[in-house]
């Protein structure tokens, strides 16, 4: 009984240091988001919020044009999101269940184009965006390259190869359904759990890409990532602002999480009893 005990002692202090150093860069960043810039480099540091949080709230919209940044956020991610859940459960279930000719060539050049560094098809993608289609600052030149993902594509693949028996398939085409029927009516209920996971972690890169929005947009027409660096641009940095910004572009992924994550957490138990 004291040996196990002792485990359930060790096993709850220690997720509540993981808790604690997990949460302590967001509480932070609050603390010195509700102080003044010379709260900083106060010494001792501060530990407690101040009082100037929602003055620099209201500073930070004004300044960065924040509630367009919000909005233009969550079309774009939501739009990817979408997107790269229709694409991968498609191409996973085409390389996972399907037989054609170059099926395996076709997956490895997949898999392949995930060692080549984003930084490398940034001078030719952005001459496409804005010379051939005329995307400069427009939401569609952010959303356009990220509709595909290469990962969710091998995702989604590995888990129907598991998660979707041949047997379900070859029931359904004796039963006269077509491929399309079959990915609507069979594929997709078997892919939630998954489907669920790369949801959100697709919509979470999106949210926080900063690289190439900030390369086709400006402070006009910002994602809530290319707000926050116009806020730290200028010879002097005013971090109880900036880290304003980050603490306003955190909360809606805190709510996303809130309100799914027990659904995301469900639908990968749910996974790995089926698998």
């Amino acid at each position: 009984f004291a040996t196990e005990l002792w485990q359930w002692v060790a096993a709850r202090l220690l997720l509540g240091l993981v808790i604690v150093m997990s949460a302590f860069p967001l509480y932070w960043s609050v603390v010195v988001a509700s102080h003044d810039q010379a709260a900083i480099s106060h010494y001792p540091p501060v530990v407690l919020p101040g009082p100037h949080l929602w003055e620099h709230v209201r500073t930070a919209f004004e300044q960065a044009n924040f509630a367009k940044a919000l909005w233009n956020s969550a079309v774009v991610c939501g739009v990817i999101t979408l997107a790269v859940l229709l694409t991968s459960t498609l191409a996973g279930f085409a390389f996972a269940r399907l037989r054609f000719r170059g099926r395996d060539a076709m997956l490895g050049f997949v898999v392949a184009t995930m060692l080549v560094p984003t930084q490398l098809g940034v001078i030719p993608l952005y001459i496409m965006v804005t010379r051939w289609f005329g995307w400069a600052n427009d939401l569609r030149a952010v959303i356009l390259p990220a509709v595909v993902s290469a990962f969710g594509v091998f995702f989604m693949r590995q888990y129907l190869v598991t998660a979707l028996p041949m047997e379900l398939l070859e029931a359904a085409r004796i039963d006269g359904a077509s491929t399309l029927r079959i990915y609507r009516s069979v594929v997709l209920p078997v892919a939630r759990p998954a489907a669920a996971v790369l949801g959100l972690l697709t919509f979470i890169t999106a949210w926080n890409d900063l690289f190439w929005p900030l390369i086709v947009l400006n402070s006009e027409n910002p994602t809530v990532q290319v707000a926050i660096s116009s806020l730290a641009a200028g010879v002097t940095v005013d971090y109880s602002l900036t880290l304003t910004g980050a603490v306003i572009g955190t909360g809606p992924m805190l709510i996303v999480f809130l309100l799914l994550g027990r659904q995301i957490i469900g639908g990968i138990m749910q996974g790995a009893v089926k698998a």
